[in-house]
């Protein structure tokens, strides 16, 4: 195991192998089993280009050898910043064949993010796109590599300017030993709570068992063709079952550089799309779009829902809209996965947020003091299993926290349990804002607003939303003038924070509501200043 991260305890390893959870698969072997079985079916599809598996499998080994070259090694860590383009996945699989762990930032991110991402991991080398919908990446590639001692290697799909182009890294395939199904495949982002985000390892056995089991449970098989609408990086679209879960059954993964309406229904036609993963905003601007957008839908089997929860009402509006079947998905990148099932009634697909995939998911919900409630009562959710994590990496103190004395993770999502076993999300417990799927950790957000002159103190809170589900609202006391809106986030933007963890709303007040110990009363803030109480998010 990778130092710095958590391994399950030996009688856990061996009960998830006896179980058959664990079969000593690696991510790498996932795609050479598949390429030899079906080499001439299409793999991937990024606008004109089509790749069989034989093709990606071939670009992977290639890329895998050239990787190498550059002097990349097993367990170093890579820091992953690609939209959803082709090159993402041969990049990825040749990481695994070689052992080097990829760390899958999102395209959102900025400098204050990704020099936090690139200082944690240590990362040795950066791959970007060049520009992405008007960003240079190439920029801030720059300032990343003069504050991060560890970075060697930046890597550009396309204008590669005074960096290294992707392209060029190939060279003829080699004989890899490759890793052990036990080490760390890949780190993902944790949605980030307090101050900035944590990894979250994730080993070759745990996380093709991830795949396999969301595979299976939302019928993948070779007909299935996947409409990567969400950024790949993003555990949702990349393995639940995602892009690597599509591969796994044989099926084709279509990408997606914009998820609007217009550009997916025209993709969904062109491409017979069967599949795709929303999150709750783009399924509610799907269902408007639907009276607009002339585009031949028919192909569409399930649309699944996650990231947020989903209202009922918009739920029950999917399949009379778009004419296509929805499976509620409600997970996490440390683990769990719950689905609702494919033969589901209609009172379950609408009104809960599915069960978990697996036998061996233990799932206890409790209350303040770690009791067990019963079924039917709200608490919060803690989880162990064959795919969920032991721990963040290098965050023993954090850990300490976030996990129980016996292994379960500490979600912070308040939940409750129907007899059937099916979950409904009530809200979180955590300090943390779900603004359309993004997490917006308060905290840190709260931390930068702090050191701006003008601002004596703040608090950051969730408001509801009927789009975005909860938009976000910086409540201030000013030192002196107050700040405007458009200055606050020029002043957030100039430190690198990205974009979607920007408030929305700006109240400027005299003074906080106060808890009976002296805390600032959130709840009480957002119905002073918008009217409600602050949104629960999942």
């Amino acid at each position: 195991m990778l130092s710095g991260c958590v391994d399950w305890p030996a009688e856990f390893v061996d009960r998830y192998r006896a179980a058959g959870y664990w079969r000593g698969e690696r991510l790498g072997e996932m795609l050479r089993t598949r390429a030899r079985a079906t080499p001439a079916r299409v793999a991937v599809v990024d606008g004109a280009r089509r790749w069989t598996y034989h093709e990606l499998d071939e670009r992977a080994d290639r890329m895998a050898a050239g990787l190498r070259r550059l002097g990349i090694a097993a367990e170093q860590r890579v820091l992953v910043q690609l939209p959803n383009i082709a090159e993402f996945l041969p990049l990825c699989f040749a990481l695994f064949r070689i052992g080097a762990i990829p760390v899958l930032a999102l395209p959102a991110h900025r400098e204050t993010e990704i020099v936090h991402l690139a200082e944690l991991s240590q990362a040795v080398a950066y791959v970007i796109a060049d520009v992405h919908v008007g960003f240079d990446y190439r920029a801030l590639a720059r300032s990343v590599c003069k504050r991060v001692a560890s970075l060697r290697h930046v890597l550009v799909v396309g204008d590669a300017e005074e960096f290294v182009p992707l392209s060029e890294v190939d060279a003829p395939a080699e004989i890899m030993a490759g890793p052990d199904a036990r080490d760390v495949a890949l780190l993902l982002l944790s949605g980030g709570t307090t101050g900035a985000p944590k990894l979250i390892p994730r080993t070759h056995d745990d996380y093709v068992c991830n795949v396999r089991l969301s595979a299976d449970v939302t019928a993948l098989d070779a007909r299935t063709r996947y409409l990567v609408s969400l950024p790949i990086a993003h555990n949702f679209a990349l393995g639940c079952p995602g892009a690597l879960g599509t591969l796994y059954a044989g099926g084709t993964v279509v990408f997606c550089k914009d998820p609007s309406p217009e550009a997916a229904f025209r993709l969904i036609e062109q491409e017979k799309i069967t599949v795709t993963a929303l999150i709750p905003p783009l399924v509610l601007l799907w269902l408007e779009a639907a009276e607009w957008v002339q585009a031949d839908l028919s192909s569409l089997r399930w649309i699944q829902a996650g990231g947020a929860r989903l209202k009922a009402e918009t739920a029950a509006r999917v399949r009379p809209v778009l004419g296509c079947g929805l499976q509620q998905v409600y997970g996490m990148a440390e683990g769990l996965l719950n689905f609702t099932r494919l033969d589901d009634g209609e009172s379950a697909v609408i009104n809960t947020q599915g069960r978990p995939v697996a036998e061996d998911d233990e799932v206890r919900i409790v209350d303040a003091s770690d009791v067990e409630v019963a079924d039917g009562e709200v608490g919060e959710l803690q989880v162990r299993g064959p795919y969920t994590i032991r721990g963040y990496y290098r965050a023993e103190e954090y850990n300490r926290r976030a996990f129980t004395a016996d292994g379960f993770y500490r979600s912070g999502d308040l939940v409750r349990r129907l007899a059937s076993g099916h979950l409904v999300v009530e809200g979180r417990s955590k300090d943390v804002i779900n603004r359309g799927g993004e997490k917006v950790p308060v905290e840190e957000l709260e931390n930068y607003l702090m050191a701006h002159p003008a601002i004596r103190d703040v608090a950051i809170v969730g408001v509801p939303d009927a789009t975005m589900g909860e938009r976000t609202c910086a409540c201030i006391i000013a030192r002196g003038e107050a700040p405007t809106l458009a200055e606050v986030n020029a002043y957030l933007s100039r430190l690198g924070v990205a974009a979607f963890k920007l408030p929305d709303r700006l109240k400027v007040l005299e003074s906080f509501p106060q808890t009976s110990v002296g805390k600032v009363n959130k709840r009480a803030l957002a119905s002073q200043v918008c009217g409600a109480s602050p949104a629960m998010s999942t």
